[in-house]
Formats: structure tokens, sequence, C-alpha cells
């Protein structure tokens, strides 16, 4: 069969039983075993495959995942999130929409210990969305900041997205986490403009300062720092350590498990059950993306064997774009995937395909991973398909889905404003790791 029918005809199976509910991990395996036979014939696909799936096992890098998977286990587990949301709640809520703008920064601290965008707004949006119920905030204010507040924890170091694009690319994991500290920080300022832009539009949207700034009985005046010292204690462990060259990514996560379990035992919080629980949750959660990563690892072969990414590269070229023009119709096409793919779907299925050929235009890998985790951030809040608009929506049943999609969309737009940013300034995502490499 020829290359160029063999290869639709496998992203056309794929897709065809993603569409069916297959797990992505087994549809990208057995798409990229009919491929490879296809290519290489039954005893040399199974042979490869074999191989394949043998060395990822046995590659050491990849520790760094249920380690740090492990690490937002256990500061979910002692509830963290609470003290966050207390601690920003009592600097803010003096201010118009201050509920709100705690949620935001709330899911920005509590990124740095989890790396995961769906625990980060089911977390946050089980301890915010009651408060700000009680204090009368809009539905659609409330239920956009926390799906969009959610998002902030996929870019802030440690970010699980951001660990599969370095193992995929081979690119410097800490380079990659100090890289999103700066958009991370500049996402969490866009959304609170946004917040305000929101309110000021619709004053009604967020009650009174003096209502809001009352006592309630989960505030009191305990000192802030007193609050977050633990979230403070374990990024600066974590990515101070790798920033200051102290850790390898790998010995930062196994300090920052460690860390975080003692932590929740010191503050009282983690009992043994405790521990079993989130030992249970870690290898379920790191069994299903390395489950993933193997299909990965096994279609990134078939594209390879099929010279997919050659080939797409010289009809880009071929298109006579400019460098700019090359990554708008990139991004335009993570915009596409975000509508029917999740964000490890869209990160597996074509970093494989993109990034040789951002390579050979001599783009920086550091930068374009920031770019790709911005974009994908926006396909976990657009539609059809916003996954954290559907986690909140489970967390608030009663405010229908329109209107918790018509709360995240200014959100999207800054979102994208950042992403133009980024585009025009890329030296917001390399300026801290040219600096740690200097």
């Amino acid at each position: 069969m020829a290359i160029e029918t063999l290869v639709p005809l496998v992203f056309a199976l794929l897709f065809l039983v993603l569409f069916l509910g297959a797990n992505l991990g087994l549809a990208m395996s057995g798409a990229a075993l009919f491929g490879t036979t296809m290519i290489i014939g039954q005893q040399g696909a199974l042979a490869l495959a074999g191989l394949s799936v043998y060395e990822s096992a046995q590659n050491f890098s990849l520790s760094v995942i249920p380690l740090f998977v492990l690490m937002g286990a256990f500061a979910t587990k002692s509830g963290i999130s609470n003290d966050l949301f207390s601690a920003f709640n009592t600097w803010l809520r003096r201010r118009k929409g201050g509920l709100a703008h705690a949620s935001i920064a709330a899911c920005a601290a509590f990124g740095a210990v989890c790396g995961s965008s769906l625990a980060t707004a089911a977390t946050m949006g089980k301890v915010a969305l009651p408060q700000m119920a009680r204090y009368g905030y809009s539905d659609k204010l409330a239920t956009g900041a926390l799906a969009a507040g959610g998002t902030i924890g996929v870019l802030i170091p440690p970010s699980v997205i951001m660990l599969i694009y370095g193992i995929l690319t081979e690119t410097s994991i800490g380079d990659l986490f100090i890289a999103g500290i700066l958009p991370g920080i500049l996402l969490t300022l866009f959304f609170m403009i946004t917040i305000l832009v929101m309110i000021w539009i619709d004053p009604t949207s967020a009650p009174d300062v003096t209502e809001q700034a009352e006592q309630s009985e989960d505030i009191t005046e305990e000192p802030v720092l007193k609050k977050v010292w633990a979230t403070l204690a374990l990024f600066i462990t974590v990515i101070g350590g790798i920033y200051a060259g102290i850790f390898t990514p790998t010995e930062a996560a196994g300090f920052g498990a460690v860390g975080a379990m003692f932590l929740g035992v010191v503050m009282r919080r983690l009992d043994l059950k405790m521990i079993g629980e989130c030992l249970i949750d870690t290898v379920q959660t790191t069994s299903m993306i390395f489950l993933i990563l193997i299909g990965a690892i096994l279609f990134s072969g078939f594209l390879t064997l099929s010279s997919t990414p050659a080939l797409l590269g010289d009809w880009i070229v071929g298109l006579n774009f400019s460098p700019l023009g090359t990554i708008l119709v990139i991004v335009a096409i993570y915009i596409g995937l975000g509508a029917f793919l999740d964000t490890m779907a869209m990160i597996i299925l074509s970093i494989p395909i993109f990034f040789p050929i951002i390579s050979n235009m001599g783009f920086d890998p550091i930068w374009f991973g920031v770019l790709v985790v911005l974009v994908v951030e926006l396909a976990l809040i657009t539609p059809p398909l916003g996954i954290n608009v559907f986690i909140i929506r489970g967390i608030a049943p009663h405010v229908p889905l329109a209107r918790i999609f018509a709360g995240v969309l200014p959100f999207c737009l800054a979102l994208v404003a950042l992403i133009i940013l980024i585009i025009a300034v890329p030296s917001i995502a390399t300026f801290l790791p040219d600096l740690a490499r200097n």
C-alpha cells in the first residue's frame, strides 16, 4: 500500500476508534501496529513494538512522572488548597470581586504543587464555589473564573503536560519548568484583569466590597504566611532546587513527593490510610499516563517509518509561508484539535509531527513548548469538549452548561491575548531558562 494512502487510513482508523470510546493509549498502539505491519510486516512490527515497550519501561527519566503525581496527591490530601484560598481571600476580600481574584491566585499557587489542570479545577472548585455562592457572586463569573483558573495548573511548574513534552522531544524538563513561571504569572494577572472587566460590565456579578469583607466562619485572622508556608516550602524545594542546579528534575520530584508527605504528617492532616489512598491514586494515574506514552512511542515510530513528519514539513515549506505564518497554522490546527481531543491526546499525537518542522525552522524548543501548553490550555475551556468546564459543571450541577461556557469566554480571550504576546515576544518564555544556564 502506498504511503500516501496508508497514513490517512491509519489516522482515520485512530480517530474512528477514539470516537467509539476506546482508550487513547490502546487506540494509538493498535493503529501504530496496523500501520507498521503494512510497512515492514507483522514479525518486524511486533518485534519493534516489544522493544519500544521494554525500553520505555526501563527509561529512568520517566520516573519523574509518578513522583510529581505523588507530590500532587499528597498536597491535595493535605488540604493545601483550603489554606491557599483562605490566604488569598484574606488579602483580597476587601476588593470588588475579591473571592474571584482569590480563586485565580489560589489556582496558580496550587498548580505549583499539583501540576494538573483537571486536579486544580476540581480541587479549587470544591473550595471556592460554595464561598462565592454564599456571598452572591453570579454563577457566570464564579464558574467561569474557576474553570479558567484551573488551566494555570498545567503551566505553572511542575506541569505534567510539560513533562510529556520534554520526554517526547528530549528537551530539558528543568528548562521547561522554569520557562513556565513568567507566562504563568502573566496568565494569572490577565485573568484577574478579566475579572475586573467582567465586573465593570456587570456590577451585579459580584457583591459590594463591604458585604464581601465581612468575616465568615471559614476566615481567620491568623498570619497569612502560616497558611501558605507549606506551599512555599515545596515550591522553593522543587523549582528552586532545579533552578539552582542542586537537583535534577527527577531528584526534585523525589524530594517534592517526600516533602509533601512529611508536611502533611507534621500538620496532622495525613494518616496511614490517607497515605495509602495517595499511593493508589498515583499508581492509577501513572498507569494511565504510561499506557498513553507507550501508545505515543509506537505511533511516533510508525510516523517515522512512513516519513510523515518529513512529508508534512515539505508540504508546509511548499506553501511558502513565513516562519510566523507556519506558527499560526500550527496554532490554528491545535485549536481545531481541541474541539474533539483532550490535552494529552493533542500533545501525544501532534508533537511527533510538528516538532521536527519547528526544529528545522530554527525555533527554540523551550519557547515552542510553552506556546503549545498555552494553546492546549485554551482547549481545556473551549466548546464542545472543554474538560475543565465539565468538571466545574459536576461540582455545580445547578448551573447550565451554556452559562459556564459564557462565563469562561472572556477568559478565553485573555488566554488568546497571552498566546499572541508569547509569539510576539518569545523572550517571555526563554528569559529565565537563559538566565539559569548563564
